[in-house]
């Protein structure tokens, strides 16, 4: 199982999220590699290079060649993150951008305009995140965030590849009580996976 947790404050709600998932997922036995995307200093700008050279075998891109690794190594993929402006946070977004490429994420086949998944090894991919605004928000916005999890990164995933959506709506506002009931339920997840 690989977990990629991304909040810049390490005492932030979403690190008691990430800890609680942990914990969940230990008490179930399950091997599992983190990735602190902040933590590591992973840089999410795309490189000119990168861009360039898209198609280019990833030994050429070795900041990020152990994150295609990893990705190639899971079953599943838990993404802890916090939802700003919608969506995921840039470092996030740029792991995104630099780590499901051509040649770890999907091919494309020498004259096809259709890409070929390559991970599908990864069975599940589940999201834990919390949002400032209220779900009748994210819905009127289209949740472009889970869009992106369900409709982008599954595509080139397992063809029965599994989605769970996990999220505190309304943070800000949520009690301590509403706070523990997302933390149970963040490590209920973990050991039943």
């Amino acid at each position: 199982m690989l977990v990629v947790y991304c909040h810049p404050f390490r005492e932030s709600f979403v690190s008691a999220a990430r800890d609680r998932l942990l914990a969940g997922l230990s008490a179930g036995a399950h091997e599992v590699r983190l990735r602190d995307l902040y933590a590591e200093g992973f840089r999410p700008e795309l490189s000119s290079f990168e861009r360039t050279n898209q198609f280019a075998p990833l030994a050429s891109k070795p900041d990020v060649a152990e994150h295609a690794v990893d990705l190639q190594w899971c079953e599943a993929l838990v993404l802890v993150y916090p939802t700003w402006w919608s969506s995921q946070p840039a470092m996030l977004k740029g792991w995104f951008d630099r780590v499901w490429v051509h040649g770890v994420a999907y091919d494309l086949p020498e004259g096809s305009n259709r890409i070929r998944r390559r991970l599908t090894n990864i069975r599940r991919i589940a999201v834990i995140t919390t949002h400032g605004s209220s779900k009748f928000i994210n819905a009127l916005q289209g949740e472009p965030g889970k869009r992106v999890i369900t409709r982008a990164l599954r595509v080139v995933c397992h063809p029965l590849a599994r989605t769970t959506w996990i999220p505190l709506y309304r943070l800000d506002l949520a009690d301590e009580r509403q706070r523990e009931q997302f933390l149970e339920r963040v490590e209920r997840f973990g050991r039943s996976l």
